[in-house]
């Protein structure tokens, strides 16, 4: 198997994403053009793979093949890629660094669960964007185990990602939604849980449409999947839901529910504050009627 080749010190190493290091200058026209030829060969690299691997097999595909049908030599190859099989994955790395940003810079107030589904749904979209390759690619995973474990690698950095931003959330000081318990012991093993179930989720998706041959929505599949997700863990938070202690009814919008709980809190500025418990999933009528019942205590006492 053609692994790494060793980079000498005339030659440009890779950055941390994969791609060969620029000099720090890419915020300009020439330094964005200078990105996307370094993208463009990445793909180009990717594709040349690609088809030598249907073709003729991928034990029997070595990186000098893929570089001479490439056009290019051998040492540019090891520039982007740092063995053949990662060839497979050129999209991953970028992926990877703007699911980053979108976690990074989430409003604290969005619940974040839902922040983690939109990032996931940022790699669905790589997938989507090419459904042809998507497929090709899948097949030819399924045939490779050399291949399935860098698959396997891949997702377990989606993982790990989205793990550590709700561990941050748990240790954030400001608000935290509904049904999350800071400073519990259950803390860690419910973000490691929330993360890998969304990860699986989007998986179980993608697979579902790659062996449809890449058709059908599936960002609605997807999104179909977040719901579930939502209320196995999150009975007691319905999408939208962005504060603790707003009651928020099936339907309602985080604006109605703020509105309702101010509401409700000052409706008699005399008046003392009343706090009544019910089950997530008691019918509403049930909790009305607790509400209704613990309100006529309070004025008999």
């Amino acid at each position: 198997m053609d692994r790494v080749q060793s980079v000498s010190p005339q030659q440009s190493a890779p950055a941390r994403d994969g791609r060969p290091a620029g000099n720090g200058q890419d915020g300009g026209p020439g330094g964005r053009r200078a990105a996307a030829q370094r993208q463009q060969m990445r793909q180009d690299l990717a594709t040349a793979a690609m088809e030598l691997f249907a073709s003729q097999g991928y034990e029997e595909t070595t990186v000098d093949q893929i570089a001479a049908a490439a056009g290019v030599a051998r040492r540019t190859f090891f520039r982007y890629f740092r063995s053949k099989e990662e060839a497979i994955f050129p999209d991953h790395d970028d992926t990877l660094v703007r699911v980053a940003d979108l976690l990074a810079s989430a409003e604290p107030e969005e619940h974040p669960l839902d922040v983690v589904c939109r990032g996931i749904k940022e790699v669905l979209r790589m997938y989507a964007s090419t459904p042809g390759v998507s497929v090709a690619r899948y097949q030819l995973i399924r045939q490779v185990p050399a291949l399935r474990e860098r698959e396997i690698a891949v997702v377990a950095r989606y993982e790990r990602l989205f793990t550590r931003y709700l561990l941050g959330r748990f240790d954030t000081a400001g608000e935290i939604p509904s049904g999350w318990q800071r400073g519990g012991e259950d803390d860690s093993m419910l973000a490691e849980v929330s993360a890998a179930a969304v990860v699986a989720a989007h998986n179980h998706v993608l697979r579902r449409w790659l062996r449809a041959g890449g058709r059908g929505d599936v960002e609605a599949q997807l999104d179909h999947s977040f719901e579930v997700i939502r209320r196995t863990f999150w009975a007691s938070s319905e999408p939208g839901a962005r504060r603790r202690g707003a009651l928020v009814a099936p339907g309602a919008s985080a604006t109605e529910a703020e509105a309702a709980t101010a509401g409700a809190l000052s409706a008699s500025p005399g008046g003392e504050v009343l706090i009544t418990v019910a089950r997530t999933d008691a019918p509403l009528d049930v909790v009305v009627e607790a509400v209704r019942a613990a309100l006529e205590g309070a004025k008999q006492a």
